[in-house]
């Protein structure tokens, strides 16, 4: 049963003693389905606060349909008529980040600063787009022969579609559907689950900006409808964001369906710490970069790999104390440093890591596996939890956890570092805090990971650049915003012409 709501430029909760409902919007409306709902929690409390719609093939066949729908006229508008209406929805967007960040506290946990800082990464990519027409200028060479000239055209591929995760419900969608509606295409976005309220509401401000009807869709759901996505003849491209097991999934079933794909899996990221660096500064930059956002995020530094055990020693007692004393909350609570984890399961999962940290022989020096919210014991919070001796046989090391753990592993010199990091399955983020410049560009010349931080531990591009890692942490070569973007959501023509005296030009 489809039924559609009246048409909104916000989100207009229905409030029941069940919560609210988060519906899909195809076409430029609401669509509400009552076939299948999953519940929506809030993190910080553990209670059911609402609802979302999944979306069966039909619905995902509704949201394509559209997209095709509209694709002829979109992809026909010029660049600069593109442009100006990115403009437009660059500046709703910013007027809304207060209510844009309320909602993905609701619904992911992080605090309301984080979830700040997660929309200006957002919004950096939009700005980029705003620039479209000098990104899509082609490369025309006259004379290549006599009389003839060649030139490069880049066109639109058609309809395309996102799958991005619960850990940044902003950010990510905005890294997708900007770019490729700046390109020409359409789209068709599926958010998380777990927290779609941002991304409805980033979908309703696009029309509201005058994004036309179906150009940008979006369908709730779960793996009945990635599945519909990925099986759909009718979507050219696929872009996707989760784990790495899922990711693999993502980039066969889609590759085999002759779509164009970009799928970006887990990390497992390492920071090398060496002797002669400020322990003070690589203190306070590895518990932000290990816990910020829970540790819930693909560039967290999960491995801080102390190179000597003198530095092992010093290192961990700095951050011991700034660890034991993070401040734990609700996100919306003034001074938080760490919400809670996004789901039950997800909380269930990174404890049952510490424990088994602790059976591979791994010393836990700071256990916040055991933290309980004295004002709300229900919610799905944990403090940060610390292991030295950590070896790299341990799964604790080679599996991604996605939880505030830190591990620390002792090695004698940078080059059992920089080939520890090499050796391991991941390559999506790394760092190193060294005072020393040839040990430093020697680390970023010969470690194989994609983004790599010199005494920055969270080495994320700015948007004029691109997104990527290395390794199982993607399944493409074609990384995410920026000039990589263009050429993912574009395909080139190449014309070579001759024109012959008396010929009309």
């Amino acid at each position: 049963m489809v039924q559609e709501a009246q048409d909104s430029m916000e989100i207009k909760h229905k409030d029941t003693e069940k919560g609210y409902e988060v519906p899909h919007f195809i076409n430029g409306r609401q669509v509400k389905t009552q076939d299948r709902k999953l519940e929506l929690y809030n993190p910080a409390t553990g209670a059911v606060i609402g609802h979302v719609d999944v979306a069966n093939h039909e619905i995902v066949a509704q949201a394509v349909n559209a997209a095709k729908a509209a694709f002829p006229a979109w992809s026909a508008m010029t660049p600069p008529q593109r442009a100006k209406i990115l403009f437009r929805f660059k500046t709703l967007i910013e007027q809304n980040k207060d209510s844009l960040a309320r909602l993905i506290t609701q619904e992911h946990g992080k605090t309301l600063n984080e979830a700040m800082g997660s929309l200006q990464r957002g919004f950096d990519v939009v700005d980029f787009t705003c620039g479209i027409p000098s990104h899509l200028k082609s490369a025309y060479a006259s004379d290549v022969g006599t009389g003839v000239d060649s030139f490069a055209l880049t066109q639109p591929l058609g309809v395309c579609a996102g799958i991005t995760p619960f850990n940044f419900p902003a950010m990510i969608p905005l890294w997708m559907f900007p770019m490729a509606i700046a390109c020409g295409n359409t789209f068709v976005l599926k958010p998380s689950e777990k927290d779609p309220s941002c991304a409805l509401r980033l979908v309703e401000l696009a029309k509201e900006a005058g994004v036309p009807d179906g150009v940008v869709n979006l369908v709730n759901g779960d793996k009945e409808t990635v599945d519909a996505l990925l099986t759909n003849p009718d979507i050219k491209a696929v872009s996707f964001v989760g784990s790495s097991a899922v990711a693999e999934h993502v980039y066969k079933a889609a590759s085999a369906q002759n779509k164009r794909v970009q799928a970006f899996g887990g990390a497992k990221n390492h920071c090398i710490v060496m002797p002669d660096a400020d322990l003070d500064q690589a203190a306070d930059a590895l518990v932000t970069a290990a816990y910020d956002c829970a540790g819930e995020r693909c560039m967290a530094i999960s491995v801080v790999v102390a190179v000597g055990d003198q530095v092992a020693d010093k290192l961990i007692e700095k951050m011991k104390p700034r660890i034991v004393n993070l401040k734990i909350g609700p996100g919306t609570t003034p001074g938080v440093e760490m919400g809670p984890l996004v789901t039950r399961q997800h909380w269930e999962k990174v404890k049952s890591y510490v424990e088994l940290g602790k059976q591979e022989g791994a010393k836990l020096i700071v256990d916040g596996s055991q933290y309980k919210s004295k004002e709300q014991p229900n919610g799905f919070y944990m403090g940060g939890c610390l292991f030295d001796h950590v070896k790299p046989g341990m799964r604790i090391y080679r599996e991604e956890i996605f939880g505030p753990v830190l591990s620390v592993v002792r090695v004698p010199d940078f080059e059992t570092a920089l080939q520890l990091i090499n050796d391991h399955e991941y390559g999506n983020g790394t760092a190193i805090f060294t005072r020393d410049g040839y040990t430093a560009r020697t680390f970023a010349d010969k470690v194989q990971v994609g983004m790599v931080g010199i005494n920055v531990p969270v080495p994320v591009p700015v948007a004029y650049h691109s997104f990527g890692g290395w390794k199982r942490s993607i399944f493409s070569d074609i990384g995410m915003y920026g000039n990589e973007a263009i050429r993912f959501y574009t395909k080139l023509k190449t014309v070579t012409q001759r024109w012959f005296p008396g010929d009309k030009s």
